[in-house]
């Protein structure tokens, strides 16, 4: 566990994530690395096991992580249970859990209140709040755990859990909370609408360390798709899932003038990948891409600074999940890589159509082809905005501003 910077006794705030390590929210290893670095003493529950693939990021942590899955979770539910069954702490729980229950939510919040219990048992007791990560899963532990331990809870929300959960869900939970933080404008906007008090909401941007990442921006070849030899390379990081909007994009490759010289690299895994692919094919473009899978943070960061253009076409899918600020889109930029993108959720927070990148409309194929020719033959026009991208997202998105905030906010909520 990090050491804290201040004289104090340390206290433990318990974070809650989903799964530890995941390669596609960084931005959440990027903030735990930032608390620790703020003199701040955590202790991680993740309720599944992550990825076998991990960053160095994920490796600069020095919290322990208890998971709540596991071989030996029924003898640590009944020690937890046996702990826990007559504090008033746990009836209180067991009230949330009706609640919840008699309001539609599904068996699976038994799972989370087996969770809690494991957490609420097992956190130190130096441990003076619980913070979770997604206003749903993580959530659905923290608020549990809180009331079973007396301690206080607070929340990130950040865009499917935002946008798919039920409002009553998102009501209760944000009543139980000292406060919520959020990525985006429009999130912000909607979560303040939901929440008992308005201002227990905050806006606050990932943004990205860039320590992380290299400080120049690479010169690239002027590629301008006429040379057989020399495609020119694009880029999209994110997982195939459908409010990424790959699809759209093969759409709008496949309608590409065939003497136009390109090439497509995707990084990420995700349920509707083998769907891309036989998209792909039947496009007749299949040849024309690598899909390389999940990747490190080092080898993504080489990708951003060997391409030429960075796509990522964004929407909205059927369930009504949707993007936040997507992380990729800041570390394009950081990189000095052209960004398309999407007039879509908070992507315009970031990219200034135009200025810093180009925006078209989601969920439509020609606006992105007519963008992809427009940018695949003007390589002067893809390093002027990649540049400009660079100066902005280096000015205005730096990551550290942020974790100093939520540092502070935890700080103002431990129990005494």
């Amino acid at each position: 566990m990090a050491r804290s910077k201040t004289s104090d006794p340390p206290v433990v705030v318990c974070v809650v994530v989903k799964a530890w390590p995941l390669v596609s929210t960084t931005f959440i290893a990027q903030e735990l690395v930032g608390l620790e670095r703020e003199g701040l003493e955590l202790w991680v529950v993740s309720t599944l096991q992550g990825d076998k693939v991990r960053h160095k990021l994920h490796d600069q942590l020095h919290a322990p992580i208890r998971y709540l899955a596991g071989a030996n979770s029924l003898p640590r539910l009944v020690r937890a249970w046996r702990k826990l069954r007559r504090t008033p702490g746990y009836a209180k729980a067991k009230e949330l859990l009706r609640y919840d229950r008699g309001h539609g939510a599904s068996a699976m919040r038994l799972v989370a209140f087996a969770g809690a219990m494991l957490a609420a048992a097992e956190m130190p007791a130096e441990t003076r709040i619980i913070y979770a990560h997604f206003l749903n899963s993580g959530m659905n532990v923290a608020r549990y755990a809180a009331a079973m331990s007396g301690l206080p809870v607070a929340v990130s929300a950040h865009a499917r859990d935002i946008w798919v959960s039920p409002e009553w869900n998102k009501r209760v939970k944000l009543a139980q909370a000292e406060w919520c933080t959020t990525c985006t404008i429009d999130g912000w906007e909607h979560l303040k609408t939901l929440a008992d008090d308005p201002a227990k909401v905050h806006l606050i941007y990932h943004g990205l360390s860039f320590e992380r990442f290299p400080g120049d921006a690479p010169k690239r070849p002027l590629r301008d798709g006429s040379d057989p030899d020399e495609p020119v390379r694009l880029f999209s990081v994110g997982r195939a899932v459908e409010k990424k909007g790959f699809d759209v994009l093969l759409d709008a490759l496949g309608t590409l003038p065939k003497e136009l010289n390109w090439r497509w690299v995707h990084v990420g895994g995700g349920p509707i990948l083998d769907a891309l692919k036989e998209c792909a094919k039947a496009r007749d473009i299949l040849d024309r891409i690598d899909w390389l899978g999940v990747q490190t943070q080092a080898e993504v960061i080489a990708l951003y600074r060997s391409s030429d253009l960075f796509v990522l076409p964004s929407r909205e899918g059927a369930d009504g999940d949707r993007d936040g600020l997507p992380n990729v889109l800041m570390e394009a930029q950081s990189q000095a890589l052209c960004c398309l993108s999407t007039r879509f959720s908070a992507i315009p927070e970031l990219i200034i159509d135009g200025e810093t990148g180009v925006l078209v409309s989601p969920g439509e194929t020609a606006p992105l082809r007519d963008a992809l020719e427009r940018l695949i033959t003007s390589p002067a026009l893809r390093e002027k905005l990649g540049m400009a991208g660079f100066k902005r997202v280096r000015g205005k998105f730096e990551a550290e501003a942020g974790i100093h905030q939520l540092a502070g906010l935890l700080r103002g909520s431990m129990k005494t």
